[in-house]
């Protein structure tokens, strides 16, 4: 029973150790697009997630919500896009479109937004997580995760813990 529960155990710290190598690795890789390549945001594989930050699509999107973006210009009305203005990426609705010109709207606003160009779209979002922004609040938290570091820690000290029987604490002692 010890010895398939050890197994097990064994197995579970070597996934999670290559969950945090590739975490790892595309943590290195977004902040080489956003610190050395001076992206707004990061790629990967023509996708981006981004949090939201305000209510203007409330009811739909809410703050705190991810939406995972798929980097394209082929939108028609009523896709939820994000797009750029000046230094802000906004996420709303397309209302109206016409040739290169299109008028978006968030769900819970009262007006149209400022015509913007097909240029200005980032992409269209493709799905949503809810309450993302609570979660990484969490995990930001330097009590959290040092009490997760220290749990990894004693894990990897309890798997790797091998108790000495009574015959090799004699022979260490010189006797039999």
């Amino acid at each position: 029973m010890k010895k398939t529960l050890k197994i097990i155990c064994e197995g579970i710290l070597n996934i999670l150790v290559i969950i945090a190598i590739i975490i790892l690795i595309f943590s290195v890789y977004i902040i080489y697009q956003v610190k050395i390549q001076n992206k707004q945001y990061a790629t990967i594989l023509g996708y981006t997630a981004l949090e939201v930050i305000t209510g203007s699509m409330a009811g739909t999107i809410d703050i705190g919500d991810l939406v995972i973006v798929e980097e394209t210009q082929d939108v028609n009305v009523n896709d939820i896009i994000v797009y750029r203005k000046d230094e802000d990426l906004i996420t709303h609705r397309i209302v109206k479109k016409d040739g290169e010109t299109i008028i978006t709207k968030g769900d819970a606003n009262n007006t149209e937004d400022d015509p913007i160009t097909i240029q200005d779209v980032v992409g269209k979002v493709r799905f949503t997580i809810k309450n993302v922004g609570i979660w990484k609040d969490v995990f930001s938290s330097p009590v959290v995760l040092a009490c997760i570091t220290v749990t990894i820690i004693l894990f990897g000290i309890a798997i790797m813990y091998k108790p000495k029987n009574k015959m090799e604490e004699n022979q260490e002692s010189g006797k039999e």
